[in-house]
């Protein structure tokens, strides 16, 4: 038996029909797929939960200001918006809620001011990981401006409260 093969499989195959079943059920439970045939519904949902929970401490321990300006909503604002996302990190789930509530229009002050820290001093375009600039650069959002020199990002205006 090869180091590939599964034992108890026919031909020794690895995957197949148990491990389609794993994958629908990590969908299920961190992209909001459908629950796969099988499983009960009540435990699969706490879950999830516990992990989305998760996840939003993960996120908020790297967006600190976002987490803190958003208080009291930023669980249910956090698990909505991530609710049939798979995550692509903590720093970039962050980045990405951050931009959404931009784009909605409900970006506090702090996000606002967190988020062109970031886009100053970094790079990144929603697909691939972040990459430090090397250029100068300004971001702006809710009013806040920063700008990047020399590898430092400085806050010129803060977003209007």
């Amino acid at each position: 038996m090869s180091d590939r093969t599964v034992p108890g499989r026919p031909g020794g195959a690895p995957g197949g029909e148990l491990g389609a079943r794993q994958a629908a059920l990590v969908a299920a439970l961190v992209a909001g797929a459908p629950l796969p045939a099988g499983f009960a519904p009540g435990p699969v949902r706490a879950a999830r939960v516990a992990l989305l929970g998760k996840r939003a401490d993960e996120v908020a321990r790297h967006w600190p200001l976002l987490a803190a300006a958003l208080g009291d909503a930023w669980w249910d604002t956090f698990r909505e918006w991530a609710a049939d996302r798979p995550t692509n990190g903590s720093l970039r789930d962050g980045w990405d809620l951050a931009r959404t509530l931009r784009e909605r229009g409900t970006l506090p002050p702090l996000g606002a001011e967190e988020l062109v820290a970031r886009e100053a001093g970094s790079r990144y375009d929603g697909r691939h990981p972040p990459r430090p600039r090397r250029l100068p650069a300004v971001a702006r959002a809710g009013g806040a401006v920063a700008v990047q020199l020399a590898g430092r990002v400085r806050l010129l205006r803060p977003a209007r409260r």
